[in-house]
């Protein structure tokens, strides 16, 4: 990719505009319940401190009507303890009162300005050149030197505070942004054998991934679970049950069977399929083979069964190279967390792993799970890039 890092930017006496991704799970009483997000970003806005660049942080939280849908100074007063420089917080985002704070940060300071959808415009999706003819992109982009993109969680939109600004200043990926997009766009020329694995409830983008991998031969395993693994076991004839295809109806993947009946028809021998189940009965987990399905009356499939975690295992231990996203169930409730922590520490063994970001990492969390290569900050853009699609900030930074 022809995008330019920081490495090739002149750093000091610039004011820059740096967009991350610091969306992070807040408490009831709106502090922060999560800094992860936060100290993913801490290599880049450090280094650009430490060079004697101004720094303007533009960063989103929760969207609009939503329960997160909150303002930006308990993340600026935590990038204040976790960076060695000084970080100060602004309550607007592009106006005259805001571009005064950025025309007079010195180099080596830094203010987080309030959350960017805030601003209707921002939660709507445009084209670089009409982003770039928005409030936010043309009242702001004057008080800035150049743009840093470190927010690959959210490159697969195509928002002003992503697209917009590269279009009006030079810009350049962060550290955060150059590594994603060096690991995942690297994984052709990982070792083999090469597995996938293929979980949670992101139907289409899971599909749209197996067949990526599967027509460019990248993967010699693709392995299911979760809701994708429930959609691939009706697809190959399988009665999961009432109560699961109510839920996968519902969540309107039912039209993605035959998508995947497609894959299973053109490329079965490479994927792999639950062989059984965990169902809550008489308030307890039980495990259901496939050879005995469908379960019970209302007994939805809620994680894999041990024969499936065990043969799972077996794959990933010979495979040099493994591609993690989504869990196995629904690992925050206990009972059913087995599948994935278990699929999840022996995807941690292999020779080499990556994770997919959103739930996936989450799960890594709850289970104080590491040993992995590379962890995505992204969910959405991690499938997005894995699927071979075009992320809109990546290629606003190409253009």
């Amino acid at each position: 990719m022809s995008i330019e890092t920081l490495d090739d930017l002149a750093v000091q006496g610039t004011t820059l505009g740096v967009r991350i991704d610091i969306n992070s799970p807040l408490t009831d009483s709106g502090d922060l319940a999560d800094d992860a997000r936060l100290r993913a970003h801490v290599d880049t806005l450090s280094e650009l401190l430490e060079r004697g660049g101004a720094v303007a942080v533009l960063a989103h939280q929760g969207r609009p009507g939503g329960d997160e849908f909150a303002g930006l100074r308990p993340h600026a007063d935590r990038l204040d303890e976790l960076l060695s420089a000084p970080v100060s917080y602004c309550d607007a985002t592009f106006s005259e009162d805001a571009r005064d704070v950025v025309r007079d940060l010195d180099g080596g300071e830094a203010v987080v300005l309030e959350n960017t959808r805030f601003y209707s415009e921002e939660y709507m999706e445009f084209p670089p050149e009409k982003a770039a003819e928005t409030h936010l992109v043309d009242r702001l982009a004057p008080a800035l030197d150049a743009y840093v993109n470190d927010a690959f969680a959210a490159a697969h939109r195509s928002q002003p505070s992503l697209v917009g600004f590269p279009t009006r200043l030079p810009g350049y990926a962060g550290r955060v942004m150059e590594r994603e997009l060096d690991v995942l766009g690297g994984i052709e020329t990982t070792a083999r054998p090469r597995a996938y694995v293929l979980g949670g409830a992101k139907v289409s983008d899971s599909i749209g991934v197996a067949r990526n991998v599967l027509e460019r031969d990248l993967a010699d395993h693709v392995l299911t679970a979760g809701v994708v693994g429930n959609v691939f076991l009706f697809a190959d004839g399988a009665d999961v049950g009432d109560a699961t295809a109510d839920f996968i109806h519902d969540q309107g993947y039912w039209d993605y069977i035959d998508d995947a009946a497609d894959l299973l028809e053109e490329y079965g021998d490479r994927i792999r399929l639950p062989k059984d189940v965990a169902v809550e009965r008489d308030g307890d987990r039980h495990e259901v083979a496939r050879e005995a399905f469908p379960p019970g009356d209302g007994e939805a499939a809620m994680d894999v069964g041990t024969a499936t975690v065990d043969a799972y295992s077996s794959l990933l231990a010979d495979a040099e190279t493994v591609v993690l996203n989504g869990p196995a169930g629904v690992f925050e409730e206990e009972t059913f967390s087995h599948g994935t922590r278990e699929l999840y520490a022996a995807a941690a063994e292999s020779a080499y792993s990556i994770v997919g970001g959103g739930d996936t990492a989450a799960a890594l969390r709850r289970f104080g799970l590491d040993g992995f290569d590379h962890v995505s900050t992204g969910g959405g853009a991690a499938l997005r890039m894995l699927t071979g699609e075009p992320l809109p900030a990546v290629e606003a930074l190409e253009e």
